[in-house]
């Protein structure tokens, strides 16, 4: 038997959600161990001048505790 926690991260990039995502990943990896799942909750764009300035997920991320 196993027993997950899970935390809530965001993460911005200027290129796209894609790679928000790829790094909140890497991020998170850094610092828990044993991450099995994440899951896109949030997706939003920052405009400035009237033009996309970044992207932004918030993600939920499902880790199983030793």
């Amino acid at each position: 038997m196993s027993v997950a926690r899970i935390t809530e991260i965001s993460s911005k990039s200027t290129t796209g959600f894609e790679d928000a995502i790829q790094e909140g990943i890497n991020r998170a990896t850094q610092t828990l161990r044993n991450v099995q799942t994440a899951w896109v909750k949030e997706q939003q764009v920052n405009i400035e001048n009237g033009a996309v300035a970044s992207y932004q997920v918030n993600m939920l991320i499902t880790f199983v505790l030793e």
